[in-house]
């Protein structure tokens, strides 16, 4: 399997990278925690404008009829600049889940067109950006409901993450909200595009890391160049390349919708995670006690790294799906992928 990226995505991708990094930076994040803003108003017109939530939309929708592959980068660089705009959820859960419904009510065209649908799904305890959504995908059981904002009551959770707004939502599900049977594979991807974010949001903290270990003196010299620094941050850049890999070999397969396919985004999500993690930690040791400041940067992208970690699936919930594709289905350099069990 070819896992290269095609020339039109890696030009896709970079001109989003180059758009969240020049408009998301840690002194925008301040303001906006200051005033207590959800969303940046600007910021968000030229996403919608680059067509990015549409992204996985059929064309007939307005949108640019791609696959799970051509998200999954620009998921990652969402991460990488801490968006606290709810893009990854919007295209990479809501339109494919808007996308399967037999009839969607006019949302998948109006989420492609950039308005908001907040998810709430049940491996989640509460929906994220409840409170800035046009409409409202919850579950009743398997089923899948869809309501207007104001059919519901909201209740805001805290959170580690100041941009992650939570909220416990109240409300009556009736015929006449009911859009789906079952939610497919929204809890799949859900994880994968955490997972991507993940990856990230770990590559952030390095590089912060890495940056401050140049600037930063001790008994004469910068502190990266002592040993210990550089092994520290050099482990954890080992396990975000390893992780990333296995991050895009599951967008590549999720399609597949097989136990091996869930069983791949599964070990994404578990990969993403704990490199994410050990990235954050790292880069708090090589910043030191005031790496648990407001005042350093880092605590954006690490608190952001610890939420997603237990969104969309705790790490003991896909350690099961992995266990169940391990045990019961054949292992071994023949079946590494999922494709190659469907032949």
């Amino acid at each position: 399997m070819d896992f290269a990226f095609t020339e039109d995505q890696q030009t896709i991708t970079q001109a989003a990278r180059d758009m969240l990094l020049e408009t998301c930076t840690p002194a925008g994040l301040r303001k906006m925690l200051e005033q207590n803003q959800a969303l940046d108003a600007a910021r968000w017109a030229t996403i919608t404008e680059m067509g990015l939530p549409g992204m996985l939309a059929p064309e007939a929708a307005g949108g640019l009829g791609l696959g799970l592959s051509d998200f999954i980068a620009i998921a990652e660089a969402a991460g990488y600049a801490g968006l606290p705009e709810p893009l990854v959820e919007l295209a990479g859960v809501a339109v494919p889940l808007l996308a399967e419904f037999h009839d969607d009510r006019g949302w998948l065209a109006r989420a492609a067109a950039g308005e908001i649908i907040a998810v709430g799904h049940a491996a989640n305890p509460f929906v994220t950006d409840a409170d800035i959504a046009a409409a409202l995908l919850l579950g009743h059981g398997n089923e899948v409901h869809l309501l207007a904002p104001e059919a519901v009551v909201l209740t805001r959770q805290e959170s580690v993450d100041p941009f992650r707004r939570l909220f416990r939502v109240d409300w009556a599900p009736g015929p006449e909200t009911r859009v789906a049977a079952s939610w497919g594979l929204t809890a799949e991807r859900g994880a994968l595009f955490a997972a991507a974010q993940m990856i990230g949001l770990g590559q952030r903290c390095i590089d912060l890391g890495v940056a401050y270990a140049k600037d930063r003196n001790q008994f004469g010299k910068p502190i990266g160049s002592y040993q210990a620094v550089k092994h520290l941050l050099a482990s954890a850049q080992v396990k975000i390349e390893f992780a990333r890999p296995v991050v895009y070999a599951a967008a590549a397969e999720l399609d597949l919708a097989s136990l091996p396919a869930r069983a791949r985004a599964a070990h994404a999500k578990i990969a993403a995670g704990e490199a994410a993690d050990l990235a954050a930690r790292s880069a708090l040791q090589v910043f030191g006690a005031m790496g648990m400041t407001w005042e350093v940067d880092l605590h954006f992208f690490l608190k952001r790294a610890l939420a997603l970690k237990f969104a969309w699936g705790t790490p003991a919930l896909h350690r099961g799906t992995v266990l169940s594709r391990i045990t019961s289905l054949a292992t071994g350099p023949d079946a590494t992928f999922a494709a190659e069990l469907a032949r």
